[in-house]
């Protein structure tokens, strides 16, 4: 399952309605948030993956955070710890609040719901996803996070990210298309 169904189904559509819970939005609305957000969000994970030592570091943050209550009790999105988690991971992503903003701004243009009202998702979206991406590598089938695919047979990192670096050719653009399919 990609990382847009994956946040999607978490805790059987629970997640999309907590997330749109707390920022006023029915669950149409919701749904459209995230799909207009997400492609940011992945091409920033990719494109930070694809860096020298990026997958290192990711590999550490999944492993060592706590990221997957997220995806577990998403009731917990709205939390100032989880805020502050998804502050921290966009600052990562994304380099500076400025684009951040641009992300809202250029997801509300698509979307239709404000730009205030996207920006107050995305750190909540950031926790949720990295959550996501830390429960799939905690079913990996050693139970721990590993880079190398050939070590073992699936659940490695780079099977989990291999769609978001383009690793199937046709580039990140092909990727993100294959990462977001319905």
């Amino acid at each position: 399952m990609d990382l847009l169904q994956t946040i999607l189904n978490a805790q059987n559509g629970r997640a999309v309605d907590d997330l749109g819970q707390h920022l006023g939005l029915d669950r149409d609305q919701t749904v459209s948030a995230i799909q207009g957000l997400m492609p940011a969000l992945a091409g920033a994970m990719a494109t930070n993956a694809a860096q020298p030592g990026g997958l290192e570091r990711l590999e550490a943050a999944l492993s060592g955070g706590s990221h997957s209550r997220y995806l577990d009790n998403p009731s917990q999105l709205a939390e100032p710890d989880a805020i502050q988690d998804g502050n921290g991971i966009l600052g990562h992503l994304f380099g500076s609040k400025d684009v951040s903003r641009q992300v809202a701004s250029g997801a509300s243009a698509r979307t239709g719901i404000g730009a205030d009202v996207l920006k107050r998702m995305l750190p909540m979206l950031a926790s949720l996803a990295m959550g996501a991406l830390a429960h799939r590598a905690s079913r990996s089938s050693t139970g721990n996070v590993r880079l190398n695919p050939s070590a073992g047979s699936g659940g490695g990192l780079m099977d989990m990210l291999g769609p978001l670096l383009g690793g199937g050719g046709g580039g990140l653009g092909g990727a993100l298309g294959g990462l977001f399919r319905k």
